[in-house]
């Protein structure tokens, strides 16, 4: 039996409605929670590195050449040149050759958007400490 327009609006809202507080996330049949679990592990051990991020977010608005991303994050040409490697291998970026250069630019969006959210909210909680509340922060938390 088709699904009524009601019906398909009410199923997308499901959908789309973040799960309740305290809810488990990943309602997934024994291992595949497993496999899902490991393959976060390794993006978020491909974004694990400081210098990473900065090269994304070198590269966040437009391609560039790896020269340019070089003085964009302050390292040096072949260091630059390796975690471009690995950015790509993990199919987060994407190259094009012109000429004698190569472009690197941003091939996954989803995980660009990750990095964002992510970075935007410890900026927020490392310039104002009293504006997030301690069980609510990202950044890790020290012993004062």
């Amino acid at each position: 039996m088709p699904m009524s327009n009601e019906s398909r609006a009410a199923a997308a809202r499901a959908r789309s409605a973040p799960p309740p507080r305290g809810a488990a996330v990943l309602d997934a049949p024994e291992g595949e929670a497993e496999r899902v679990f490991s393959a976060a592990a390794e993006l978020f051990g491909v974004l694990s590195t400081p210098l990473r991020l900065r090269i994304l977010n070198a590269i966040c608005d437009r391609e560039k050449g790896v020269n340019e991303i070089v003085g964009d994050v302050h390292s040096t040409q072949p260091n630059v040149s390796q975690h471009l490697k690995v950015l790509y291998l993990a199919g987060i970026v994407s190259r094009r050759r012109t000429g004698n250069s190569i472009l690197y630019r941003v091939q996954s969006q989803q995980a660009m958007q990750l990095c964002r959210v992510v970075c935007t909210q410890i900026a927020i909680e490392l310039a104002d400490p009293q504006a997030v509340d301690q069980t609510e922060r990202l950044a890790l938390r020290r012993n004062d």
